[in-house]
């Protein structure tokens, strides 16, 4: 089945998908279950070479430094994407980084060069915390959460600076610039002026912070409700400083089979097999970020056991059956303001193809016969015709 044209009466602005590299030891998932997904370079360059041919927009690459809960080893992000990015055509790879570990000028170098090897498809993601542990082997101070974010919020500042204006001045409480300047600086393009910066968090301080810096926003795994509640936060924020708000984007693990049968009993199977001790070694670790926060909203606060098998909640935003139950709730989230899924899988090149076959066209189908709302979204309650599946 081959996607379908948009009708070019009614346009609409395709929702965009990327994949979690699988750049670490482990897989996507915290089980014993079989994963036929490789950490290593040679599986994930045939794996990036098929996620562009099956319709894949970006590819975010992950940032782990220790090993533990069930991740050995890891490739470092930056160069990693880099490896991707040269290895690829059109796709778009997303490194994580660390502000605390970063210096924002040292990245806008790395970045600007990657820019021009990969003709304007490099991309970042500013994670504000995650491990402790990793801060303190590193000898790293660990700020308190909301400092964290206040951090990021500089660094971004100074990142977008640097690639944007011929002579940097920054006097900040965590980064200092004088008279910086960088060049070559990265492509200006008509789809961007530099770069596109990424962030996660759920928490209060990270919904203000992408409204005010942010081109994109992360969210872990959410229900339809979960995801309105966060779209206004975001938009509101960057209302009051009189920015556009940021695109948003959702985590989800996705698990696509011929029946939805096969697809839940995949999911039963896969909590059933958990690593428990590495899984919940994993929550008491995060769980704190959430718990720190003085409104007790953040990342993993509330997660269950099974959210944290995955361990971006991505069994909570419920893309789990068949093709045609998975595209009706993808283009429910996008009605609701969407514009990335980020994915995880069990079988990358399998479940990869499988996507790219079978979801991805009644995705662009369902998508061209949405009203023309002039950005293609639309803000209303969950559609009952998804609501069953979840």
């Amino acid at each position: 089945m081959s996607a379908a044209p948009v009708n070019p009466l009614n346009p609409v602005n395709p929702v965009k998908f990327a994949y979690w590299v699988p750049n670490v030891s482990g897989g996507l998932v915290t089980s014993r279950i079989e994963q036929r997904t490789d950490w290593g370079y040679d599986y994930n360059r045939e794996l990036a070479v098929l996620a562009e041919r099956n319709g894949f927009d970006y590819a975010l690459s992950q940032v782990r430094y220790m090993a533990g809960y069930g991740a050995e080893f890891q490739h470092e992000s930056t160069s990693f994407s880099l490896a991707l990015l040269l290895a690829t055509q059109r796709l778009k790879v997303i490194a994580a980084v660390h502000p605390g570990l970063w210096h924002p000028g040292v990245l806008a170098k790395l970045g600007a060069t990657a820019d021009h090897l990969s003709n304007g498809r490099f991309a970042v993601n500013v994670v504000s915390g995650w491990f402790k542990g990793e801060f303190t082997a590193l000898g790293e101070p660990w700020l308190e959460h909301d400092e964290r974010y206040r951090r990021s919020e500089e660094f971004i500042r100074a990142l977008r600076q640097i690639w944007t204006e011929d002579h940097t001045e920054l006097a900040g409480d965590f980064y200092r610039l004088r008279d910086f300047t960088l060049k070559p600086k990265p492509l200006n393009t008509p789809e961007r002026p530099h770069p596109e910066i990424f962030q996660g968090g759920n928490s209060t301080a990270a919904r203000a912070m992408a409204g005010r810096v942010c081109d994109w926003y992360f969210s872990n795994g959410k229900d339809f409700d979960g995801v309105v509640e966060q779209i206004a936060d975001v938009r509101k924020a960057a209302v009051e400083v009189g920015r556009t708000a940021p695109k948003f984007g959702l985590n989800g693990f996705l698990i696509a089979r011929d029946t939805e049968v096969e697809a839940r009993e995949t999911l039963r199977e896969i909590v059933a097999q958990a690593d428990h001790e590495a899984v919940e070694g994993f929550g008491a670790a995060v769980k704190q970020a959430g718990q720190s926060t003085a409104d007790g909203k953040g990342m993993w606060q509330d997660s269950s056991f099974e959210d944290l098998v995955q361990y971006n909640d991505g069994f909570r935003t419920g893309l789990i059956g068949t093709p045609e139950q998975i595209a009706e709730r993808i283009v429910a989230y996008k009605r609701l303001g969407v514009d990335l899924f980020l994915l995880g899988f069990l079988h990358y090149h399998e479940e990869v193809e499988y996507f790219g076959r079978r979801v991805l066209p009644l995705v662009r189908e369902l998508e061209a016969r949405l009203p023309d709302t002039g950005t293609g979204t639309e803000t209303e309650t969950e559609p009952e015709s998804v609501s069953a599946h979840v």
